[in-house]
């Protein structure tokens, strides 16, 4: 049997430029041809654009094998691993492949960002064992299911894929992101640190657990599994058994399970004003506004619950919620 010959084609990349040093720096694409072959990643094809056809082209990446976690960047307006997407899973002859360096991040040039906001939000949510009591005399053994549990976020290899895709991070960058909060998780949920509560306190402040919008783009995007998202809500779960339940964010989740419970269905004129908090005068006096437009509008909705005719559906679906969890 003759060997088979690889399928060569030409693939079409479209990719951000931006030169920092140039008189006017701004950000602008560029195009360009490469002969690929059908094994090619699209790592490969960036790098053989670099060797062969434009040598100022600027890229980040070091293992080539999905372990290092530097070569993240979008394509096609979503986040990936380079090394680990194959150019076919993107593109199809005819097509343009639009590559981009990770979001939510300076641009330092064409697809290499800094990373410093990224390793600054690592460090904020101090991401170290802290144990307390007596010096143990001998090393600490977890229990294997502790730890076998752990191993899932402890696959993150810091790539920024999830914070390149977060869309809070998009509008608000104080938000400590998931990246971060899912570091935080991994230390939260270790039987060996005795920092759980002073740690749960603090992300359970503005631009922490609660911000999340649960847009499950950082589940989407992360190359390693981690679930940013899904740690992110064990959390908020953790924070409320723990007596931190005077946020926003806490309310909300409370008002929410109250209205469903209660009527079957949501109310949202209840939701808005048991989320701010009943009693807190100035935050329900700065809503007025917000209130009194949609009152105007006619998108008001009434504050009294409106039952749904399976109502006692749903409160059974709840009730064995409630027994399930306990």
């Amino acid at each position: 049997m003759p060997a088979t010959v690889p399928t060569k084609l030409k693939a079409n990349l479209r990719v951000q430029r931006f030169d920092p040093e140039s008189e006017r720096p701004e950000t602008f694409y560029q195009d360009y041809e490469v002969e690929v072959e059908d094994w090619f990643t699209v790592l490969d094809a960036l790098i053989k654009i670099r060797e062969e056809i434009d040598g100022t082209l600027s890229l980040r990446c070091a293992c080539r094998a999905s372990i290092c976690g530097s070569c993240a960047m979008r394509v096609n307006g979503q986040a990936k691993l380079v090394c680990k997407t194959k150019l076919d899973s993107v593109w199809s002859p005819g097509e343009t492949v639009i590559i981009d360096p990770p979001g939510n991040m300076p641009v330092i040039t064409d697809l290499v960002a800094d990373f410093k906001p990224f390793w600054d939000k690592i460090r904020q949510v101090q991401p170290y064992l802290q144990p307390t009591g007596p010096e143990p005399v001998a090393e600490y053994l977890a229990p294997n299911e502790d730890m076998v549990h752990l191993a899932g976020v402890m696959n993150c290899i810091m790539c920024g894929a999830c914070v390149s895709d977060c869309t809070v991070l998009e509008v608000d960058d104080r938000f400590i992101g998931p990246a971060a909060l899912a570091k935080a998780y991994r230390f939260v949920a270790d039987p060996r640190d005795g920092k759980k509560k002073e740690r749960l306190e603090a992300l359970n402040g503005d631009t922490g657990i609660w911000d999340c919008t649960r847009c499950m783009q950082c589940v989407e995007v992360c190359p390693k599994d981690v679930a940013p998202m899904e740690r992110i809500m064990v959390m908020r779960d953790q924070a409320i058994e723990e007596g931190f339940s005077g946020t926003v964010g806490a309310r909300h989740t409370e008002s929410v399970y109250n209205s469903v419970k209660r009527s079957g269905r949501l109310n949202e004129t209840r939701l808005a004003i048991e989320s701010v908090g009943v009693m807190n005068i100035p935050g329900q006096l700065a809503m007025a506004p917000v209130g009194v437009r949609a009152l105007l509008k006619g998108k008001m909705p009434s504050p009294i619950d409106h039952k749904i005719p399976s109502k006692d559906a749903v409160k059974k679906i709840v009730e064995k919620s409630e027994e399930t969890s306990k």
